[in-house]
């Protein structure tokens, strides 16, 4: 290939990126514009595109009109419990699956797959008589239990276990008389920490954006979660846009600062999982 096809192709490839970084970040830039302006603007021949004046009376009447710090709160103390308890038991169950030898271990593993392959919606009602049961309807423990590992955080980090430790390492920690628990924590844990980085990530978009199982076993005016409290703003007769989508700006900036925290540990995570030439 010549050095002009080169740069020509380049030159292609970057515009594609550009295109797609412009259309993944535009909806986040229109919630903003639509957030500082009010419903009259948006009823304009031309859809407004630069911010105006109205954000932080729109933000005062976001937190006036809901209890928002009460549901931000909430959907930090269930994200952030669900994300932790879920990088560390399915590290845990991950580099057991991979790198351990017991009895059962392979069916073991098919189970917690099969699992995932079952739908969500089949097991709301027996997870709601259970809730009932223990008496946690109205209470955080009832989103934040059922969600504490899961059967695609397992897979996971078994395959992260699987591709980045390899075996003799474990045989050298164990020649030199490491413990099973030493050496998950102190060979294991550092050479997956990149994949466990991604796994927190989707892991708390995943609970955050929850929004189903929390306006089903939650009390709305109790313990609202960001979703919760968004659905609440939507409802009735009028909606107001400019109202709502200043919410849903509040709501999304914790996960953009912890994608700003972990991105490179998220970008190295994902580029260890790419095909190598």
């Amino acid at each position: 290939m010549t050095v002009a096809a080169r740069e020509r192709t380049g030159f292609v490839v970057y515009g594609l990126l550009l295109a797609v970084v412009v259309a993944s970040i535009f909806p986040l830039y229109w919630s903003f514009v639509v957030s500082s302006k009010d419903n009259s603007a948006l009823g304009e021949t031309t859809p407004p595109l630069v911010p105006g004046g109205n954000l932080i009376e729109n933000v005062e009447r976001v937190f006036g009109t809901v209890d928002f710090w009460l549901a931000m709160q909430n959907s930090l103390i269930v994200a952030g419990t669900v994300t932790v308890s879920n990088v560390l038991l399915s590290s845990m169950a991950g580099f057991a699956f991979a790198r351990l030898r017991f009895p059962g271990r392979d069916s073991l593993f098919l189970v917690v797959i099969g699992t995932a392959m079952v739908p969500a919606q089949l097991g709301v009602i027996p997870l709601y008589l259970v809730v009932g049961e223990l008496g946690w309807y109205g209470r955080l423990e009832a989103v934040i239990v059922p969600g504490l590992v899961g059967a695609f955080s397992v897979f996971w980090m078994r395959q992260a276990c699987e591709e980045a430790i390899p075996g003799e390492l474990l045989d050298a920690g164990r020649v030199d008389g490491c413990s099973t628990a030493r050496l998950f924590w102190n060979v294991a844990m550092p050479a997956i920490r990149p994949q466990a980085a991604v796994l927190g990530m989707l892991t708390f978009m995943t609970a955050w954006n929850d929004f189903f199982w929390p306006l089903i076993v939650l009390d709305p005016n109790a313990h609202p979660t960001v979703q919760v409290a968004l659905s609440r703003l939507a409802s009735g007769y009028f909606t107001d846009y400019s109202l709502m989508l200043t919410a849903a700006t509040i709501g999304v900036l914790p996960v953009i600062v912890l994608f700003i925290l972990l991105a490179r540990k998220v970008v190295d995570g994902v580029m260890r999982g790419a095909p190598r030439a």
